[in-house]
């Protein structure tokens, strides 16, 4: 299960790459885009560390919740996981830097509420999504200043 459930995270990993790729190169360096803006190249790396991270902390959490204790963090997972693909539609798919703000709030919001499901089961498993929680309330910080800046 460990093998599945990190390879759906990093599937969808994949398919927001997909989504991202040709808009990298061509309407991305078009955008004003704010001092603290990343290289392009550490996205990659820190999103499929991430990636790993997710899908080992949901792994935990089904490792060690009785079978009636899954639906709701697994479901909770889901949904961050949705929000996670969906932000890249969004932003890099349709171009809607606001749209995206409003689903990357949501991003974290389903986060955090992931992260609290899945405590109640394991702590490391909800420890496992700090990094990525954080890394989103960085991704929510540059992505509401693109906004602002275009």
């Amino acid at each position: 299960m460990l093998v599945v459930l990190v390879g759906l995270c990093l599937a969808v990993g994949a398919l927001g790459g997909w989504v991202t790729a040709d808009s990298v190169k061509t309407w991305y360096t078009t955008i004003n885009k704010p001092s603290f803006t990343p290289p392009n190249w550490v996205f990659g790396p820190v999103w499929t560390v991430l990636y790993v991270l997710m899908g080992v902390a949901a792994w935990r959490v089904w490792c060690k919740a009785r079978p009636d204790q899954l639906r709701v963090p697994l479901a909770l997972f889901a949904v961050q996981l949705a929000l996670n693909l969906a932000w890249s539609v969004v932003f890099f798919g349709a171009h809607r830097i606001g749209g995206a703000v409003v689903v990357i709030v949501g991003l974290e919001a389903a986060i955090l509420a992931t992260m609290v499901a899945f405590r109640r089961i394991d702590g490391l498993a909800a420890l496992l999504l700090v990094p990525y929680a954080l890394w989103v309330v960085f991704a929510a910080a540059l992505n509401i200043a693109v906004w602002q800046l275009n």
